[in-house]
């Protein structure tokens, strides 16, 4: 039922937002040059890997030894805004189409996480990810990876229908209120670097 609904909504809505789609595409051309979409391999269910699809956001602004500068620099106003609309997401209702991902579900980070995770926060993985998710209407970039963690495994354990709509119906209105989940020192959430407690037996086991 949820494969079908994600069919039945995401074929349509990427039709009606093709025009938006394209204007989107030529914006971030004209602004922050090619190439238009960010393309980076994701972590699907059971933490089988993807290729997800998302518009640029950010400049490619380097330092003097080549490495990139910190998001918060390369994060123009224009990406910003992309961000706070969720413009920026719109290329994913491809990845909805092939089955990589739903519409709602917890979000597909890094495939270097993987192996930080504690067991119960490895269970956001025993369901497909999404474009949006219980943790992205109740704090995003706001809360800590923990709180995230727990929103995404509340989610599997409570996963319905109707909480789907329920999720759906809250993150359409965060976007037409423009509420700043992209403002603020909350415009990407800092490196992931595992549970406080793994990172201690991990330091143990190296001693």
């Amino acid at each position: 039922m949820k494969r079908l609904f994600d069919l039945l909504a995401a074929i349509p809505l990427s039709i009606i937002a093709f025009p938006i789609i394209i204007i989107t595409a030529i914006l971030i051309r004209a602004k922050l040059g090619a190439p238009v979409l960010f393309k980076q391999q994701r972590p699907g269910m059971h933490g089988k890997p993807f290729y997800m699809y998302k518009f640029r956001s950010m400049t490619d602004e380097r330092d003097h030894s080549g490495q990139l500068l910190p998001d918060e620099v390369r994060l123009t106003s224009f990406g910003k805004l992309l961000r706070k609309l969720s413009l920026d997401e719109l290329p994913q209702l491809w990845n909805v189409v092939k089955g990589d991902i739903s519409l709602v579900g917890p979000r597909p980070l890094l495939m270097e996480y993987l192996p930080l995770y504690t067991q119960d926060q490895a269970r956001r993985h025993h369901v497909k990810p999404g474009i949006t998710g219980w943790a992205q209407v109740n704090g995003r970039n706001a809360i800590s990876w923990e709180e995230k963690f727990e929103l995404d495994v509340w989610y599997v354990d409570n996963r319905s229908f109707l909480l789907d709509l329920k999720i759906i119906a809250l993150t359409a209105l965060k976007v037409v209120k423009s509420e700043g989940v992209s403002s603020g020192n909350h415009v990407t959430m800092p490196v992931f670097r595992g549970d406080a407690s793994n990172r201690a037996g991990q330091r143990s086991a190296e001693m």
